[in-house]
């Protein structure tokens, strides 16, 4: 059970110390690129990357929500993001991109939209290291957790399982102590929480309660291996 905090619910003035606050205790820092263009927000993008990972040695799982990862992406991976994840909506030639991303020294991840099915993408999965099931419609942290998403999230498992992958399975969006028993339930085993985690006077504590919530409920479930 991987927790991997959100800067996007973060003080964007401080984003250093927002990280160092969940350093320990935290698996990943997850940065959403957004480009105004794929999503209607305008976010961070490479030159901030490459500033925080000169003051965190925290892996860095960078969720890119933007039109052309083609051609962006790869730059991440080459900054040092340990994790790239690019959506299927939007990449041309995922498998030449996953590769690609790969070869600089990342994880590949594939983002799914609520609507998107998982089925479509079956045939990449020996090529990606991640799938990334968005709970909430992309663009804005904070957003309600979507319960319709679920049964994706158990195809997905059951799809890793099937083929015998070593591919993770994230969750993002609205997840907090409450949706993220659902979706460990389901499958997930990585989780992005912003507002839960940053909302509070503690984030690091929050970090901690997510895990112990997450561990608590896969623990003998129908996906974990005994």
């Amino acid at each position: 059970m991987q927790i991997a905090p959100s800067i996007l619910s973060a003080d964007f003035a401080r984003l250093s110390e927002e990280i160092a606050a969940v350093a320990d205790d935290a698996d990943w820092v997850h940065v959403d690129v957004m480009d105004n263009h794929f999503v209607p927000n305008l976010t961070l993008g490479l030159p901030v990357v490459e500033a925080l990972l000169k003051h965190t040695s925290l892996p860095m799982d960078c969720h890119l929500m933007i039109d052309d990862p083609d051609r962006w992406a790869p730059g991440y991976a080459e900054a040092g993001a340990r994790s790239v994840t690019f959506h299927a909506e939007a990449a041309r030639a995922p498998v030449r991109l996953a590769r690609a991303l790969r070869s600089a020294g990342a994880r590949a991840g594939l983002g799914l939209k609520p609507a998107t099915p998982v089925e479509a993408y079956a045939d990449l999965l020996p090529e990606i290291d991640m799938v990334l099931i968005m709970s909430v419609e992309p663009g804005f942290g904070g957003q309600s957790f979507l319960d319709i998403v679920l049964p994706k999230v158990r195809r997905a498992r059951e799809l890793v399982r099937e083929g015998e992958h070593s591919v993770w399975i994230q969750m993002d969006g609205g997840v907090d102590e409450e949706t993220i028993l659902r979706c460990a339930e389901a499958g997930a085993d990585v989780f992005v929480a912003g507002s839960s985690v940053y909302n509070t006077d503690d984030p690091a504590d929050a970090v901690r309660r997510l895990r112990a919530r997450a561990t608590e409920a896969a623990n003998g479930c129908w996906w974990r291996p005994t």
